[in-house]
């Protein structure tokens, strides 16, 4: 008992003692059985963490943050990645339910459906979870830790009506994303403030990828919309679609103005140096790893959303009086 309570550093031995024992134990290369612990404190003191990929750049810092807090509160986190795959991401989930993990964060893959069978099991467990990003019908039942994103894509927008652009096109990103939705929906708030009707024939598809922002960039030429400016669902595709167009011969910003969303660390030092929207991913995870551990000690938490602000760069200038605009790719 003796032993148990120096290698706990419980308070109610001799401070002689307990530094003997630890000596002993660290000269014996003893290490501590977490699970055995576990069992006894009925606590794992282990705490799930699943992301598309560490690879994404707007997961990176997220990431590092949640990790660099929980060792220094005596957490370990276990990181999985559904890699965009709802079957994948219900295998990942099973897993950590399986290492009894004390709580959860994640950043749901999207799905068409209102409901998901895991996620109504992981309510009904009652594990504490916290929902990085804006949440899908499915998951709205627990709290979740978000950038506005409606009012950042409306500030984007603004942006580009400040210098005079009126036909402003959108290369937006999966429609079953939330996140892509709201964004979506600040670009025509912005238009509709401005007294600007939307027109379908300016929105793109274009999903998430650098590759996918190139190809819609080759549609968006071919289209001869006649804009002015095109605003991107995320610094990715933002960064696909302005390495095309160079190559293409349009010049940006003189041609045609681009932004991104997002700030990733690339946006800053790419050909043209990026406008974009710089999210708060740090202070995105701290805050999700906080009020994971509030629930964790039964406390009630909200749903918190984070404003994040527009960066202006080179990628963004003045309307041309007269545009000739990108030239159709055969």
């Amino acid at each position: 008992m003796t032993v148990s309570k120096a290698l706990r550093d419980k308070p109610d031995i001799s401070a002689s003692t307990r530094a003997h024992i630890q000596r002993l134990a660290q000269e014996a290369g003893y290490v501590p059985h977490s699970a055995a612990s576990g069992l006894r404190s009925k606590t794992t003191r282990l705490i799930g963490l699943i992301i598309p990929a560490v690879t994404d750049p707007i997961f990176a810092r997220l990431v590092s943050a949640v990790e660099q807090n929980a060792h220094e509160l005596g957490y370990e986190v276990i990181l999985m990645h559904s890699l965009g795959s709802v079957e994948r991401e219900e295998r990942c989930l099973r897993r950590l339910l399986a290492r009894r993990i004390d709580g959860l964060l994640v950043a749901p893959v999207p799905r068409m459906g209102p409901q998901s069978t895991v996620y109504d099991e992981l309510q009904k467990r009652g594990l504490p979870t916290v929902i990085l990003g804006q949440r899908s019908p499915f998951c709205a039942g627990f709290t979740s830790v978000e950038t506005d994103d409606l009012a950042a894509s409306a500030a984007v927008t603004r942006h580009l009506l400040e210098l005079g652009h009126r036909r402003i096109a959108f290369l937006g990103g999966p429609r079953t994303a939330p996140w892509a939705t709201e964004r979506l929906h600040g670009y025509g708030l912005a238009l509709r403030e401005a007294g600007i009707e939307l027109d379908d024939r300016l929105i793109f598809n274009a999903g998430t990828t650098v590759d996918e922002g190139a190809k819609t960039a080759l549609e968006f030429i071919n289209e001869q919309s006649d804009a002015t400016a095109l605003q991107a669902v995320n610094d990715l595709v933002a960064i696909g679609a302005a390495n095309t167009l160079l190559n293409q011969g349009v010049r940006i910003p003189q041609d045609l103005s681009v932004t991104g969303f997002g700030n990733v660390l690339v946006s800053e030092f790419f050909r043209v140096p990026l406008t974009s929207v710089r999210q708060p991913k740090f202070r995105i995870g701290a805050l999700a790893l906080d009020q994971l551990l509030r629930l964790m000690r039964g406390e009630t938490v909200e749903t918190q959303r984070l404003a994040a602000e527009v960066v202006v760069r080179s990628s963004t200038g003045p309307v041309r009086a007269a545009c000739g605009g990108p030239v159709a790719v055969p």
